[in-house]
This record gives C-alpha cells, structure tokens and sequence, in this order.
C-alpha cells in the first residue's frame, strides 16, 4: 500500500525537532530567594545582607529527562565567578516529593559580600550531554554607614505572641485606670520609642515563631517551621543554605557573647531562633546538640529555660532524645561536608544516648535545676550557665505563683506539684542571674529573653494565664531597662514575634463573681453572655488587686476584664479562672496522672457553664494573625525603631548601632541638640 507524501518540514519544525532532542536542563530554585528569579521582577529584594555576613548559594537544578544528569554548575556574582567549591547532591531519594531523582541541588557554603548596593546572582548548570540554563536573581548587601556611640550590649525581650491587646490587657490588670487614666505604666509603656512592625513570613502573611523570631536576627525572611536557613528541596532538616544570625556575625567580627532565657523548652523556636540552623523547628535532639556543639559560633554562654527531656540519654525516662530528630553531616557527602567546612559548624552525630547535660557542664557551663540551685550560683563569678527547670515547657507565671503562695501556707497538690518541679523561678530571677553572668563579657552580649506562654496560652484561650505571663514578661523588662540605665552602651528591644489569637478586649463583667458562679451553674447563652458581657460604659474599669509578689491576689474579680478572639477554635466559656491548664502535648508524662487528668482541650473545660463559643478556626487551638505587633526601645539607638517597619528592618538596625554606631533617623536630627 502507498502513503501520500508527506509535505516537507519546515525550517522552524526542525529546530523543534532538535530542540526537543536535546532540551536544556531547568533551574526550579535559585537561592537567596528573589522575586527577579521567581516572577521577573527586580523588585522588592526580598533577601538582604550585612557586608561581610555569610549565607549560602544554592540552585535546584533539573535535566530535561531521566536518561540526563547536571555535570557542573557555577555560580557567578554581577558576572563574576565566586571562587569556592561547587557541591553536587543528585536528588535520588533524598529531595522532596515532586523533584525528581536525577535532579540536582548545587550548592555553594558561607559566602559573603562587602559592597553595598544590589547585587545579580546568576547560576550556569551544564547537562550531560552539554546543553546548558543560566537562571538570575538577586540580593542586597545593607551599608552601615558612619554613627556615633557603638553599643556593646543588645537585648531582645521578645514577648511571643503578645500583640498590642495582650500589652494592655496586662496593663488594666497591673495597674488600672482611674477616670479613664491608666494609674501605673507597665516598664514596656515607659520606653521612649515605639513603632509597629509588619510579620509576615517568607511563604505566608500568617508567620509561627520560627520566622517571626529569626527575621529580628538575621535580617531574612524564613519559611513557617523554618530557623536561620533559606527553602531548599531537601528532606534533611539540617542540611538548607544557612543565613549567619546576629549572634554569630557579631561574636565572629567582635567576640561577644550570647545569652538565652526563656519561659518555653529551650529547643522551642524563639530561642532555637537566634542560634540553631534547621528547617524544622521540631527536630530536638539535633536542636539541642547544635546549641552546645557549635557555641564556638554563636557565642553561647547562658541557656535557660525548660527541656530537660532533650539533655538526658534516650534510656533514662521522660526522654524525647532520638536519631530521628538528630543529625550527622557526612565527611563524604560534599553537599553536607561543606558546611562542616565553609561554616566550621560541628558535624554532628545520631547519639540519642547522649548525656547532654553532662557535656554542658564538662564545656564549662555551671548547671541549675532550680530556683534554689540557681539561686546559689554567683553570677559574678560564673563564665557559663544552664538552666533547665522543667521537662520540657515551664509552668506558668499564675501557676508558679500559686505554688508559691500555697506552699508558704504548707498547702500541695496545685499545678507545679503535678508537674513535678515545685521551685521554679520566675522570668525576672532567670532575667536576673544571666545579666550578672554575661556582664563579665568584656566585649559586650546579646541577650534574648522570651515571654514564651503570652502565646501558649492564647493558643489556649486560657485568658488570665497569659495575662500574668504577660506581668511576668513586663517584670524582666524592668530589669533589663534598669540594667541599660546604668549600663549607657546597652540597647533594648520589646516586641513579638507575631500576635496570637485574634485577642479583642471585649469589655468588663457586670457582674460580681458570686453572681458569676450562679450564673455559671444556671448555665447556657443567656446565662453566662447576654446577663455576664458588659461592653462600652457597662464595662467600667476592672480593678485588681495587686499583693506584694507583685501578681494579683486573684485573679476572680468582681467586673473582671472580658476577653474575645478573633482567630479562636471552638471553646466552652464560663468567664472564670480556669483551675488546671490545657494538657501540653510537649510533657513527656502527659498521659500519666495525675497530668493526664487535665483538660485534653478548649472543649473539655468550663463545661458547667453549659456556653459554647464558635470558632474561627478548625481544630482545637487559637491560631496566629498577620497583624502588626508593637515594638518599643530603650537606650542608644532607640529612636531609629520609629514608624511602620518589617520585621527584617530590626536586624540591621541593631546591627548598625552595634558595628557602626547610633545613627538617628533625619527627622529626628534635633532630637539630639536638645
């Protein structure tokens, strides 16, 4: 049989032709991330730098079929090549879903820019069978431009979770108002600036801790769960294109130190934030290795907090120490051996039976478990300090305070009893001790102290528990502001790492909390909302009575402060103390008694009352907002913190006061002749 000829292909078929042949490869990811990569557009520069502040290179790069692989790859800087190794990782099963196993990522360790001013990062990758992509992005070096005082020392006080309600909820609480006068300030009102901060994360408007907390301090953008490193197309956790954090560029460049205190686990995220490099924040065991094995980096010499359970070998019980949540850099995988050797960062090992808490102090950390023992160590004569108080998260301020109280009464068997760690010491006292030890750093520190819980129990729409960990917060900023006043090179910072929960305060109770608990026991909507919310001039001024520890002496007041959410799960209400907290998941005897006879969640409390609010939000816990947060400062340097700033902005503003010098803002020029 004879086919009809076929017409004769055109000029323009042919190089189809060939060109499906033999396709280029694909460029999927360029890191630092930019927008000149992802859309074409040279603004904004999304990733910015110090001068001289290491961060990573790295590209995802595909062949055009499964029979091709990527032979080489460079990296080039305004055309130029960067002279550094190159290394190569072939996918196979060790990238994540979607990319396949010939894919390739390039990567290029701890590389570093002096000259300000935006910069063209191009990448060239070559197939195997020669055919080549060249893929361009951007980033930014920030100049530090000639300042006046240089200061020495920098304190972050970060409030996690607490937006601008949260602040005055605590002040209503501490202080009251008179006639519409707020009677006494919080030490956070009484600083002299205040601006507000926008918190968006690399990947959502809506940021977790993670990003919220590493964007102050290495002036980046961090995907959710993700600390100090860029996205990459890996499944290893501790294997991203890492960003140097403030700690570790200014105690490289000036030797300081760097301290950590918080309310949470200290493998949690605020802190993990400041010095550990991973993309997942729940990945423990490594977290906590990272603290100590790579403190030549970071400066570390004061970590406290809860965690316990991560310091102890897997066998001893209530430890959560594992291989899973660990890591080992290979000494022949090139992708990971070059952050050994471009970062001089530990390599790691899987030791889930390791004596973590027995390395700290062989290191020279001197070791407290509780308020008593901490107590008793002399900060003026201490080079390093741990402090691990609870097995994982500390109890909160109102429940530490009511074991207090109860146990100058010789009275058991409240909150911190079941949790097993009775003589916990409050923010303030950590606050305390690590500024007496790092104020032997002759060179200077930066300090973080994390309200943790403001956030926690907001999650938990648990209300007058993060109000008093919110006068537990303010406590330690007072310390910290006295600390600065006296020490005149001393910077300080209040803010958040995002806000939590939608909180609004609603209102005041019309009610006594007599007429409260009948109210609770007749039960239902009309009951406990309609006859209990009283808002506008109904509200009135909530007064608490303050006793001397400086923590209401209840917290159940007649006319009590109302509290509504905005990004709330569902919840049973019945406007009144809640005697237990939630379960915390983090506990490692959560499931055992008497733990595991707390509320398992919002809907498992306050049942009496017989009033359920509807959520938001699915599931059984508030969630974060992308609202702004409220930034104040204290000391040199302050009045640079004005107007409406990304979170970024933070880290190079402390960095200029630290590195360069105070530089005030032009309008506020004037300010200084007076």
């Amino acid at each position: 049989m004879q086919f009809p000829a076929l017409p004769p292909l055109s000029a323009l078929a042919l190089c189809a032709l060939a060109f499906s042949a033999h396709a280029a490869p694909t460029v999927t990811r360029l890191t630092p991330p930019s927008e000149l990569f992802s859309s074409g557009q040279a603004a904004p520069v999304i990733a910015r730098f110090l001068p001289g502040q290491r961060f990573d290179l790295q590209a995802t790069l595909r062949p055009d079929d499964a029979g091709k692989t990527i032979s080489s790859a460079r990296f080039a800087i305004d055309g130029k090549a960067v002279n550094a190794n190159v290394a190569l990782k072939v996918c196979e099963a060790a990238c994540l879903k979607g990319v396949p196993a010939n894919a390739t990522l390039a990567s290029v360790r701890a590389v570093s820019v002096d000259k300000p001013g935006v910069h063209q990062l191009t990448v060239t990758a070559t197939q195997s069978d020669g055919q080549t992509v060249t893929a361009t992005g951007n980033f930014e070096i920030v100049p530090l431009v000639p300042g006046g005082q240089k200061v020495k020392n920098i304190i972050i006080l970060l409030g996690d979770g607490m937006g601008a309600a949260q602040r005055t909820a605590a002040r209503i609480v501490a202080g009251g108002y008179a006639q519409g006068k707020s009677i006494a300030p919080l030490a956070m009102d009484t600083f002299p600036v205040t601006g507000m901060v926008k918190t968006a994360s690399l990947n959502s408007v809506v940021t977790d801790s993670a990003p919220g907390m590493t964007a102050y301090v290495s002036g980046n953008k961090n995907n959710n769960n993700e600390e100090g490193v860029f996205p990459d197309d890996s499944t290893d956790p501790f294997d991203n294109p890492r960003i140097e954090y403030l700690s570790e560029y200014l105690h490289r460049t000036q030797g300081k130190a760097l301290g950590l205190v918080t309310t949470a686990d200290v493998f949690d995220a605020t802190p993990a934030g400041n010095a550990v490099h991973t993309s997942s924040r729940g990945a423990g065991t490594g977290i906590v290795d990272q603290f100590l094995d790579d403190r030549h980096l970071t400066g570390l010499t004061v970590l406290m907090g809860g965690g316990r359970k991560w310091f102890m070998p897997s066998t001893t019980p209530g430890s959560a120490r594992g291989d899973r949540s660990d890591y080992a850099f290979s000494a022949t995988d090139a992708h990971t051996a070059d952050i050994v050797k471009g970062w001089g960062a530990s390599a790691g090992a899987l030791d889930k039976d390791r004596d973590l808490l027995g390395d700290f102090q062989r290191a020279g950390f001197k070791y407290a478990s509780d308020k008593t023992s901490m107590d008793a160590i002399d900060g003026d004569k201490t080079e390093r300090l741990l402090g691990l108080f609870a097995h994982s998260n500390m109890n909160v301020a109102l429940d530490k305070i009511d074991g207090r109280r109860n146990k100058a009464r010789g009275v058991t068997g409240r909150v911190v009893d079941d949790y097993g760690f009775p003589d916990q010491p409050m923010l303030d006292e950590m606050t305390a001790k690590a500024l007496r030890v790092l104020d032997r750093q002759k060179k200077g520190f930066v300090l973080m102290v994390e309200g943790a819980s403001i956030d926690k129990q907001a999650h938990a729409m648990d209300s007058e528990r993060w109000m008093l960990d919110t006068l537990e917060f303010d406590r330690a900023i007072a310390l910290a502001q006295a600390y600065a006043a006296q020490n005149k090179d001393t910077l300080v910072i209040v803010t958040a790492d995002h806000e939590c929960a939608g909180v609004a305060l609603i209102g005041g109770s019309k009610v006594s909390d007599a007429r409260l608990q009948t109210l609770v026991r007749e039960g239902g909507g009309t009951a406990m909302r309609d006859a209990v919310v009283g808002i506008y001039e109904q509200a009135g001024f909530p007064k608490y009575r303050m006793a001397a520890d400086g923590y209401p002496d209840t917290v159940d007041i007649d006319n009590r402060l109302l509290v509504g959410y905005g990004a709330n799960s569902d919840r049973m209400e019945d406007f009144r103390t809640n005697e237990r907290p939630l379960q915390d998941g983090q506990q490692p005897f959560v499931k055992k008694e008497p733990l595991s006879a707390y509320p398992a969640g919002p809907m498992a409390r306050d049942l009496e009352g017989k009033y359920m609010v509807t959520g938001q939000v699915p599931g059984d816990s508030a969630a974060h907002t992308a609202t702004d947060i409220p930034l104040s400062a204290f000391g040199p340097g302050a009045y640079s913190f004005t107007g409406v700033i990304d979170n970024t902005d933070v880290f190079f503003k402390l960095a200029q006061a630290a590195v360069r010098g105070v530089v005030l803002p032009a309008g506020l020029m004037g300010v200084a002749r007076k």
